[in-house]
């Protein structure tokens, strides 16, 4: 088991990233990964939404696309919504296709070990079983509107 990332870790990925790759994002607004990209937009981050079922369909300000191959523009961060069997290909892809990828971010229930190595090996933050809205939420002082104790004041309503 790995040890938890620190909520500076967490805190520092999200505030320095300006996009994310939102793989298996899906156009239903019921969906997890709709409503995690949409948070994240929301919030004022680029989605590319990658999802070869969806693709042409306009989603969170751009077009869905088909594969990391059909990404135009720099992405931070990948965000995974996939199975754990297939994340090792498609963090290989990515770290081959995205020169500008600072951080491979697995969803929760999902994690990998070789995705961890080959990140580790090419320098890049790697976090799993985590979900980037959640997080957001958590140390930004977003998760009071559920009853959840942030340690953030504020006023906001």
């Amino acid at each position: 088991m790995t040890q938890a990332p620190t909520d500076s870790f967490l805190r520092a990925i999200l505030t320095r990233a300006k996009s994310f790759a939102c793989v298996g994002v899906s156009p239903d607004p019921i969906r997890p990964s709709n409503y995690v990209a949409r948070y994240l937009h929301r919030r004022g981050y680029r989605i590319v939404s990658v999802n070869p079922k969806a693709a042409g369909t306009e989603l969170f300000g751009g077009t869905v696309v088909a594969s990391l191959a059909e990404i135009e523009g720099p992405v931070d961060v990948l965000d995974v919504f996939r199975k754990p069997e297939a994340v090792p290909g498609l963090v290989e892809e990515a770290l081959r296709l995205l020169p500008d990828l600072s951080c491979v971010w697995l969803q929760i229930g999902v994690t990998s070990p070789e995705a961890r190595e080959m990140c580790a090996a090419a320098g890049i933050d790697f976090v799993e079983d985590r979900c980037p809205k959640i997080e957001h939420q958590r140390l930004f002082g977003e998760l009071r509107k559920a009853g959840f104790a942030t340690g953030i004041l504020s006023s906001r309503l």
